[in-house]
């Protein structure tokens, strides 16, 4: 009787501790890594790099399809190909968000979606990070506040920058709804190609959309002023730094204090006027049917 107990228990623990499909996604995903950085550290070809990458991706892919199952959002295909632009980590595009990016075309709207328990994984990744600018909180609703969440989780060569939140109504059945206009930039200074970007957390599923303005983003004349103005400040001070044979650190740290003020005075003013704007209510009108059908309206 001992024997069989100990057997029952046995079993009964063998499952209770076996790995999930998202377990298995990770232990591959960083796998995948370690066995790049092995082939790089060899210096290897970099056509055998690129194979190893694209099998690996292919692998990854599967696996998150398999977790995921397919899309169901008005206008979205059902099927996706994997975020991660790359395993290795001296590329661009290493460490996005694990999930799969739907969309039609390069340029028109998008969706990445992934698990709360993948997302929640990656934040923590996130906190623990050695840069303290990069870090991340771990809570997933405060991390959708956060320019650096998008930067990090979607974006590849550029950094997220907000331009306002929209006053979105939380779709019925959401748990969480975040809805952002912005840009994506790698200079201070205004964004005129804009984004409409939705977050939408409902059960176990993150979905992140982004998708062009419509109608585009206008320019308003007094925060073009601000810019303008601070940019012609700026402007002078680096004058005075390429004149001193890039020897006059107080007019180099002028020049981008100016920069980086203008472009927070350019902000808060577009965040200020943009809402009386006439493009307006059509901008709030994009983001909440994305944020709704996103939801399963």
């Amino acid at each position: 009787m001992r024997l069989i107990w100990t057997l029952l228990f046995a079993l009964a623990g063998g499952t209770a501790f076996a790995a999930s499909p998202e377990d298995d996604y990770i232990a591959a995903r960083d796998k995948a890594i370690s066995d790049i950085a092995t082939l790089e550290s060899s210096n290897a070809q970099v056509e055998a790099l690129d194979a190893a990458n694209t099998k690996a991706q292919a692998d990854l892919e599967k696996r998150l399809s398999a977790i995921l199952g397919p899309l169901s959002v008005k206008d979205f295909p059902a099927t996706g190909t994997i975020n991660l632009e790359s395993l290795s980590a001296s590329d661009i595009g290493f460490g996005m968000l694990d999930g799969l990016r739907y969309a039609k075309s390069d340029e028109g709207p998008s969706i990445v979606a992934t698990t709360r328990g993948l997302a929640d994984r990656w934040l923590q990744s996130r906190a623990d990070g050695d840069d303290e600018s990069l870090r991340l909180p771990t809570s997933l609703d405060e991390a959708l506040k956060l320019d650096g969440f998008y930067t990090q989780a979607i974006g590849a060569d550029a950094a997220f920058v907000k331009t306002l939140d929209f006053p979105l109504k939380k779709p019925e059945g959401a748990d969480i709804a975040v809805a952002r206009l912005g840009g994506w930039t790698q200079d201070v200074g205004p964004i005129y190609d804009q984004q409409v970007v939705i977050a939408v957390v409902k059960g176990d599923r993150v979905l992140i959309a982004e998708a062009p303005a419509s109608p585009p983003v206008p320019k308003i004349a007094a925060c073009e002023a601000i810019w303008t103005t601070a940019d012609a400040t700026a402007q002078k001070f680096q004058e005075t730094y390429q004149g001193s044979d890039l020897k006059d650190q107080q007019a180099y740290d002028s020049a981008n204090a100016a920069w980086e003020k203008g472009d927070g005075d350019y902000r808060a003013c577009m965040a200020a006027r943009l809402p009386g704007d006439p493009a307006f209510p059509a901008l709030l009108a994009e983001a909440q049917q994305l944020a709704d059908h996103m939801a399963g309206k």
